[in-house]
């Protein structure tokens, strides 16, 4: 775990794991194993990956309370509501937290957002366990994210393999060359490029640039974080990107329906 990081950063990553896998243990217990499967079955997930696959550069509009490095996004946090003003913007996915202790999230929010919108929904959290690939579905998301830097080259192959038979895409989160290396080797579909640096916090929006020549191109690229105006979305179309993930930017905005119109470019 925290391959390739150092000191503050790998303590956070591992703290941030710690905590979803504390979370998860009183998650499991809340359903039986029938009712569970169940709750799977129910869903449908919807292609988040073809969703993503646009003539102009599509947007994923992440929702989160709050963040470890930038501290509360919003006093009154009221997913639906933002769920309703991304859909309206044009976004064309949404992406929902669902990490508690560092950001605010539950569960109960991708529900939300599902009962509002009929995008796909990515469901960020630090996954590590089959069992949440699964819940995933089950609360009606239709994507899981994996972070490299979380998991070796067997958990995040194990984690795919899962994702593929719950019929639920997989955002393979990658933040350098080798960790950009491991998803495509492991098989990602769909691959994350997060330009904020573990260690620094500090953002480096000429990673996608330097990256996208690893990743081929049937693969769709994410570029994620820092992306706050038209001239960093174009430049991340220009750099090879298929999409873009903003959060912060829409979660500080009072018009983020207008917001995310500015970076469809």
């Amino acid at each position: 775990m925290g391959q390739n990081l150092a000191g503050v950063s790998e303590d956070l990553l591992d703290r941030l794991v710690i905590e979803a896998r504390q979370d998860l243990q009183r998650r499991r217990y809340l359903l039986d194993s029938d009712r569970f499967e169940q709750a799977v079955a129910a869903y449908e997930p919807k292609d988040f990956v073809a969703a993503l696959r646009r003539p102009q550069l599509a947007v994923i509009a992440e929702m989160k309370q709050r963040t470890p490095s930038m501290g509360v996004l919003a006093e009154d946090y009221r997913p639906a509501d933002l769920a309703h003003a991304y859909t309206e913007g044009g976004a064309a996915a949404i992406s929902v937290l669902t990490h508690m202790a560092g950001f605010g999230g539950r569960i109960d929010h991708v529900r939300a957002v599902r009962a509002t919108t009929g995008l796909p929904i990515l469901r960020k959290d630090f996954v590590t366990d089959p069992y949440e690939v699964a819940e995933t579905r089950a609360c009606g998301a239709d994507a899981v994210l994996l972070i490299v830097a979380a998991l070796d080259a067997g958990q995040l192959k194990e984690l795919l393999a899962v994702a593929k038979s719950r019929g639920v895409a997989a955002l393979v989160e990658v933040h350098d060359e080798a960790e950009a290396g491991a998803a495509v080797d492991a098989g990602a579909r769909l691959i994350g490029v997060n330009h904020r640096d573990l260690r620094t916090f500090n953002v480096e929006l000429g990673l996608t640039e330097r990256l996208r020549k690893l990743v081929p191109k049937e693969i769709v690229l994410v570029a994620e974080s820092g992306i706050h105006n038209t001239e960093d979305a174009r430049r991340m179309r220009e750099a090879g990107a298929d999409a873009v993930l903003v959060g912060e930017v829409l979660m500080r905005s009072e018009d983020p329906a207008a917001k995310i119109r500015e970076l469809v470019v």
